[in-house]
C-alpha cells in the first residue's frame, strides 16, 4: 500500500466505484455457502440424472461458479484478493471430490449411444483426466489457471496439486492415486488434443464437443501469459483448421453443430440454441468478431422481448423452430403474433426427464454478448417466473421441472441455472470473457496493485466495493453483513 496517502479524499469517489447490487453480493454468498459446505453434502446441487452424467452435475456447477467468481473478481471487485481466492480454492476442492469425477470409471466404458458401431464395453478405467473426458478436466484446468492468473499464486503448480483418490470400500482391486498439477493437467490435454488430429478432446467416447473444448483453449492462454510462451496461439491455428476439414462448427441454419464424431467422421447437427449460446459465452474470448456477428441471427426464435414487461423470454426449442420457419416465410419478427403463432405451431411443451439447462445457457451468452436491456430483460424473467430464493445470505433460484406456464413463460428451473448460471449472468459485463483473454493480470500488475487482504466471505461480510483509485490514492471498499448483525473484521491493506 502505497505511503503518500492523500490527506482528503474527492466528494465523488464512492459514486465512482462501482459497487455491487445485493442480488450480486447474493450469487456470491451462495456460491460461498455451497464451496464450504461439508465434505460429501451438496445442498441444492442434485440433479436430474443419477450418476453425475448429465448436462446439470456438480462439475459444471462448481466450474461455472468459479467462472463467475472470476468475472467478478476480475471486471468489479479486482482489490478483494484473498476474498475471492479463498472462495475459488473451497470450489477446486469441491472439484476434486470423487462423487464430483467419479463417474467417469463407469462412463470410460462407452456404449452405443456415444459409439453407436460399439460391439462390446471398453475396459474401464478410474483416472478421470488421463484420456477423453475433457468435459471434467478441461473445467479443471481453467479453474486452476484462474487462481493462477488472478493471483500469482503458484498452489497448483507443486507436486500432488491435484490428486484423485480412487478409493470404493467394497469393490475393486485397492485404493488408486492419481497425481497431477496445473502443467501435467494441461499436457494431458494437449495429447489428447493431438490424439484426435487438433479437432478437440472427447468428452464421452467418441464425442468431441465444441463447447467443452473452450474451457481448455481459455486456460492455455492464461497459462501461456504466465508462463511467458504463446502455446494457445499454435493450438488455435491447428484446431480451427481441423475443424475446417469438417467444414467449421456451423449449420445451415447458423446454429453450431452439437459435436463431432471421430469414428464415424460426422458433424452432429443440433435444434436447440443451448450448445451454441453456452459455447459462445466462452468463445467470445478469442474468436469474438464471429460470435458477435452470429449472435442476432443464432438469437431468432429463442428469445422473446416483452417490452411492457421490460424481460426477455427464453422460448422452446419447439417454438423456436415455427419462429423460424415462419419468419422464413415472410412473417415480420417483431410483431407479436408471429410469437403466437410459433406456439400454436409448437402446441404445449413437453416434460421430460431430463432437459438440457438452456435458460443458464443463454443467460450467459447473452451477458457476454448481448446488450444491457437483454441482460437485465432475462434477469427480470428469472426474478420474476423462477422462484428467487434467499438462504443464509445466498441467492439461488430452485429446482422446477415444468418448462413452462400457460402462456408460454419459461418456468424450468435446474440446479446449473439456478446455483451458477444466472449468477454468472448477473456478475459479468458485456464481452467479459474476451476482456480477461486480451489483458490477463500479470506478475507485474498484480506486484504494484493495492490490495485488501486478511478477510473471507467466512467473517460473514458481504463486499459490495473493492478497488483501488490510484487517481485519488484511496483504496475503497464498502461490507456489510448478510444478516444485519454486528461483527468485528480486521483485513490487511497491502
Amino acid at each position: 500500500m502505497p505511503s503518500n496517502l492523500p490527506k482528503t479524499l474527492p466528494a465523488a469517489l464512492l459514486s465512482n466505484a462501482t459497487k455491487l447490487t445485493p442480488l450480486q453480493a447474493g450469487h456470491l454468498r451462495h456460491f460461498h455457502n455451497l464451496a464450504t459446505a461439508p465434505h460429501g453434502e451438496w445442498h441444492h446441487m442434485g440433479t436430474q440424472v443419477a450418476g453425475q452424467e448429465w448436462l446439470d452435475s456438480l462439475r459444471y456447477q462448481l466450474a461455472t461458479m468459479a467462472y463467475a467468481a472470476g468475472v467478478a473478481h476480475y471486471h468489479r471487485l479486482p482489490a478483494l484478493r484473498s476474498v475471492f481466492k479463498a472462495l475459488l480454492e473451497g470450489l477446486i476442492a469441491k472439484m476434486l471430490d470423487r462423487e464430483v469425477w467419479g463417474y467417469w470409471y463407469l462412463t470410460s466404458q462407452s456404449g452405443v449411444r456415444p459409439d453407436p458401431d460399439i460391439k462390446e464395453l471398453r475396459k474401464p478405467w478410474a483416472n478421470p483426466v488421463v484420456t477423453e473426458n475433457i468435459m471434467y478436466s478441461g473445467h479443471l484446468l481453467l479453474m486452476v489457471s484462474l487462481h493462477a492468473m488472478l493471483f500469482d499464486d503458484d498452489k497448483y503448480d507443486a507436486p500432488d496439486a491435484l490428486v484423485f483418490n480412487w478409493n470404493p470400500v467394497y469393490w475393486g482391486m485397492g485404493p488408486e492415486r492419481f497425481s497431477y498439477n496445473r502443467t501435467t493437467l494441461q499436457a494431458a490435454i494437449l495429447k489428447e488434443m493431438e490424439r484426435e488430429n487438433w479437432i478437440g478432446v472427447c468428452c464421452e467416447p467418441n464425442s468431441i464437443f465444441v463447447v467443452c473444448n473452450q474451457f481448455p483453449l481459455i486456460a492455455m492462454r492464461y497459462n501461456g501469459f504466465r508462463d511467458g510462451t504463446n502455446l494457445v496461439k499454435g493450438v488455435l491455428e491447428k484446431y480451427t483448421a481441423a475443424w475446417e476439414l469438417k467444414k467449421g462448427f456451423m449449420q445451415n441454419d447458423g446454429l453450431f453443430v452439437q459435436m463431432y464424431r471421430p469414428k464415424r467422421d460426422e458433424r452432429i447437427p443440433e435444434l436447440s440454441v443451448g450448445f451454441t449460446a453456452w459455447a459462445c459465452a466462452f468463445m467470445n474470448a478469442w474468436n469474438s468478431e464471429e460470435v458477435h456477428a452470429l449472435y442476432s441471427a443464432q438469437a431468432l426464435g429463442f428469445l422473446s422481448s416483452v417490452p411492457d414487461e421490460g424481460r426477455v423470454n427464453v422460448n422452446s426449442t419447439a417454438v423456436a423452430q415455427a419462429f423460424r420457419v415462419l419468419v422464413k416465410d415472410g412473417a415480420d419478427p417483431n410483431a407479436p403474433t408471429t410469437i403466437s403463432k410459433a406456439r400454436k405451431m409448437a402446441g404445449p411443451a413437453q416434460k421430460r426427464a431430463f432437459s438440457q439447462p438452456n435458460f443458464g445457457y443463454v443467460a450467459q451468452w447473452v451477458s457476454e454478448v448481448g446488450d444491457d436491456a437483454t441482460v437485465e430483460g432475462i434477469l427480470r424473467h428469472a426474478d420474476t417466473f423462477l422462484n428467487p430464493t434467499w438462504e443464509r445470505g445466498g441467492l439461488f433460484y430452485p429446482r422446477y421441472d415444468e418448462p413452462e406456464d400457460a402462456d408460454g413463460n419459461w418456468t424450468r428451473m435446474d440446479a446449473y441455472t439456478g446455483n451458477a448460471a444466472i449468477g454468472y449472468a448477473r456478475l459479468n459485463v458485456r464481452d467479459g470473457q474476451k476482456k480477461m483473454w486480451e489483458a490477463p493480470w500479470s506478475r507485474e500488475h498484480l506486484a504494484r496493485s493495492p490490495y485488501v487482504g486478511g478477510v473471507t466471505l467466512d467473517s460473514g461480510m458481504d463486499f459490495l466495493r473493492g478497488v483501488w483509485d490510484a487517481d485519488a490514492g484511496a483504496m475503497i471498499v464498502t461490507m456489510r453483513t448478510w444478516d444485519g448483525s454486528r461483527k468485528t473484521i480486521s483485513p490487511v491493506f497491502l
